[in-house]
């Protein structure tokens, strides 16, 4: 897909989202830290299966969503990563799309989940990890992660030019050195994710819907194969040198046979 390929029937400008300063959605995703998902033409009951939810039934609006969420946090032992996604189906692009919201504290949707979501079909994200000014957004298509910023004049993913000619006519300024206030940036990526969806996101949309709920699991722990040693002294010298978990874990035996080795008398 060659840069400025892309269509959408959408002309939305950050003008048409100038309501989200004054929203329930917007600002306190902005403290606690969000994710909105659109996937084209995939069911809500399927969504959550694809993000290996268990069910936690329904609410109306996003008011109520987010106290979901806090009685999840609440009722932990200790905080982990999982959260409570609700999803809804709203009208779109090419049919219906499945809105997936959370107040996740930042997590954001993960990329195999979007990489599942989007086969043979579309997803747009954008999320912010509350309280601290890093605010992403990603375009996935067939399965592949398009484009991607967090900086809108920063991008990533196999066709990071693509979207400029929809970015400039959404109201984004692509200047090297731009002081956009958050709102106005945050009503650009609005405005950029109906161009991509058709979906125009109002109050009354977020604040209404009936959201199907799942509770989204921890991500378990990778295990880890090697550790990497990089060090640069005040002299610039270097230091580099990647070392297997096999090597950590027999230095360790070493170490405490060394350390549990009866003292002889003569040893100094």
């Amino acid at each position: 897909m060659g840069a400025g390929k892309v269509c959408g029937t959408s002309s939305a400008t950050a003008a048409d989202y100038g309501w989200i300063p004054s929203s329930f959605v917007f600002p306190l995703g902005l403290e606690v830290g969000y994710s909105l998902t659109l996937v084209r033409g995939v069911p809500p009951e399927e969504v959550l299966r694809v993000m290996g939810a268990e069910p936690a039934g329904v609410c109306r609006g996003a008011d109520e969503l987010f106290e979901r969420q806090e009685e999840l946090v609440a009722e932990a032992d200790e905080w982990d990563e999982s959260f409570i996604a609700g999803v809804c189906a709203v009208p779109g692009e090419g049919g219906d799309w499945a809105l997936v919201l959370h107040f996740d504290g930042g997590i954001g949707m993960r990329p195999r989940f979007l990489e599942t979501l989007s086969a043979r079909s579309r997803a747009v994200t954008h999320s912010s990890n509350g309280g601290k000014p890093i605010h992403t957004f990603d375009w996935y298509e067939d399965g592949e992660l398009r484009t991607g910023f967090e900086w809108p004049t920063v991008r990533y993913g196999s066709a990071p030019d693509d979207l400029l000619p929809m970015m400039r006519e959404s109201g984004f300024d692509l200047r090297e050195e731009s002081d956009v206030d958050t709102y106005d940036r945050k009503a650009a990526v609005l405005a950029l994710a109906e161009r991509l969806t058709g979906v125009r996101l109002t109050e009354d949309l977020l604040d209404n819907s009936a959201y199907l709920l799942g509770h989204v699991p921890e991500e378990p722990a990778q295990e880890w194969t090697s550790v990497v040693i990089d060090l640069t002294d005040a002299n610039g010298e270097g230091f580099h040198r990647e070392v297997t978990r096999e090597q950590v874990e027999h230095a360790m035996e070493h170490h405490r046979a060394e350390r549990d080795r009866p003292l002889r008398l003569d040893e100094p």
